[in-house]
């Protein structure tokens, strides 16, 4: 690891300078960073009176002489105008604006708010909403992070799957079997106010800077449960094993939801405000609300396989001979290709020194979804490879079409791995021959509960197979050893975001019912922690600010998923 650097978190009102692109050794030490940065201001060791890391990332393009690019924010005694006139001919040297999270003025709501899901976009809109006083209802299907890490950990060892209890539903949502990865393609400033509320509540300070932050499984459960406890420490409430099961109206506007406990009982709960948080597997949720007159529309999403390869190897390729440096850690990877037919191919949630997990929520499935600790420790990378497709694929024009299109696909790789929650798994080397694997090389599967040798064809589309055939030699070109005949495709991978679109306005409402609101990746506007996170917020806040007439009017074309390339997305979404 590197040497610890002195880490202060920024004041509301203090006055800072910021000083970008400073070059530096894997082995740097803070004595060497505080030189440089009196050098490039100009001043004394004492005007010196603090500085932090704003954004660290590794500048690994010359694979002969890697180096961190860092930037800091620096507290001097001396007036940062003052000081930044002396450095006018470094454009590097800028003041550094503070940022301060305000929560919007708001009166007692009649109503307690619900907010359904406890994934990133619930768990950031109950705890907006609690921290302003609100009181919030947060109900969850699946249970507690700690009782639902047993569960799932059951069904990994044992193959004994619990529908509402797995890596799709519970406290903290499919992130919380994930990488915990927190890089963003949204650049919307309440991002910061999810890293410092995770940090706040138990994560690395680290993730405030770290230009490819992330938690990882093991430091996001306990996160989560702190955010949990704080929400119920401000007055809000957590019912878990709640399903949401019907939304009452009046005059096209919400008066109560209905909700089914794991025992059977139901309950009404009275609200002009319901936050539809439901994360991106709630199908049965999909197909209540589309029963009950709720527009939707279907979605571009992906599908795919989890590819997997040697750490050590993926070092190598992206750290040449620095593959082996304490100060680096486990190197990952974000690959993307345009095919010629018009299909975007590309990786996504890359877990270097993770392992490929079972990720099913409905019976007779196979879902597979990458994990990794923060450590990044384990033998394997693994990341998710995936062919874009649009509605036009899923054979119907209903909104419902993708989710089925889904189910087709994990069924049949259920079939493939023999139908006992095994998954199908084939070599690279034979998958590009179009032969069954017969033997394990160097890469040994990580999959749990195991796996059985199939093709993917018998599980994928033939497109899509045909795609990813012509990608990944197109992808060795990018990263060595990508293409490594040992390499592990692992399937199937079909939940990398929602299938559909539950439509919104401009006042982030549902266009069917006043007073809900579709939030996060679920309601499909979102495609990661941090957006679904900052989602919630934005939901939060418009529920609180109830003088504000409109808010940000969703445009599909800035559909933002933390892996996909912008570029592709558009294409997809123009292709419609």
């Amino acid at each position: 690891m590197p040497p610890p650097i002195h880490i202060k978190l920024r004041k509301k009102g203090d006055n800072m300078l910021r000083i970008n692109d400073i070059k530096l050794p894997l082995d740097y030490s803070e004595d060497d960073l505080k030189k440089i940065i009196c050098q490039r201001l100009h001043i004394e060791e004492d005007d010196l009176k603090s500085f932090s890391i704003f954004k660290k990332s590794i500048d690994a393009r010359k694979k002969d002489n890697i180096v961190f690019n860092i930037s800091v924010d620096v507290e001097t005694s001396i007036f940062e105008n003052f000081v930044q006139r002396r450095c006018r001919s470094d454009k590097k040297v800028q003041i550094a604006d503070k940022y301060c999270y305000k929560l919007p003025f708001s009166k007692k709501l009649p109503k307690r708010p619900i907010v359904v899901g406890a994934g990133p976009a619930g768990l950031f809109c109950a705890l907006i909403l609690a921290q302003a006083g609100q009181r919030p209802i947060l109900i969850e299907r699946g249970k507690s992070v700690d009782e639902r890490t047993k569960d799932v950990e059951k069904f990994w060892t044992d193959g004994k799957l619990l529908t509402q209890s797995n890596v799709q539903f519970g406290e903290g949502g499919a992130g919380a079997f994930s990488d915990g990865k927190l890089n963003t393609g949204t650049k919307d400033s309440r991002s910061r106010k999810v890293l410092l509320e995770f940090v706040k509540h138990g994560a690395p300070e680290e993730i405030l800077y770290n230009a490819k932050p992330h938690i990882g499984t093991d430091r996001l459960k306990p996160t989560v449960k702190n955010i949990r406890n704080e929400i119920i420490k401000l007055g809000g409430e957590v019912r878990f094993e709640t399903k949401l099961i019907g939304i009452n109206t009046s005059d096209n506007a919400v008066q109560s939801v209905t909700v089914e406990y794991s025992d059977g009982r139901k309950d009404e709960l009275e609200t002009n405000h319901a936050v539809l948080a439901i994360g991106h597997s709630a199908r049965d949720t999909f197909e209540m609300l589309y029963k009950n007159g709720y527009v939707m529309k279907a979605k571009p999403f992906s599908v795919g396989v989890r590819i997997e390869h040697l750490q050590e190897n993926i070092n190598k390729s992206q750290y040449g001979a620095f593959y082996n440096s304490p100060y680096l850690g486990a190197a990952d990877y974000k690959l993307n290709v345009h095919l010629n037919s018009g299909r975007g191919v590309y990786t996504f949630c890359m877990c270097p020194g993770g392992s490929v997990v079972a990720a099913a929520s409905e019976e007779n499935t196979v879902v597979t979804n990458g994990m990794s600790e923060f450590s990044r420790s384990l033998v394997n990378a693994n990341s998710a490879l995936l062919v874009g497709v649009t509605p036009n694929d899923f054979g119907s024009d209903s909104p419902l079409a993708g989710v089925e299109f889904q189910r087709k696909i994990e069924h049949a790789a259920f079939v493939a791995g023999g139908s006992d929650y095994k998954a199908p798994v084939q070599r690279v080397g034979d998958f590009l021959k179009g032969v069954k694997t017969s033997c394990i090389g160097e890469v040994e599967p990580s999959y749990r509960p195991g796996y059985r040798f199939a093709n993917v064809e018998e599980y994928l589309p033939y497109y899509v197979c045909e795609s990813l055939r012509e990608a990944i030699p197109l992808l060795e070109r990018k990263l060595k050893g990508f293409s490594a005949a040992d390499a592990i495709l692992t399937g199937a991978e079909t939940r990398s975001s929602s299938p559909l679109w539950i439509l919104r306005g401009e006042t982030m409402e549902s266009v069917s019912v006043k007073g809900v609101y579709p939030c996060g990746e679920g309601a499909g506007y979102a495609g990661g922690i941090i957006s679904a996170a900052v989602d919630g917020i934005k939901c939060a806040e418009f529920i609180l600010d109830s003088s504000k007439k409109t808010y940000e009017k969703y445009d599909e074309d800035e559909f933002y998923h933390e892996d996909f390339e912008d570029d592709i997305i558009s294409e997809l979404l123009d292709k419609q």
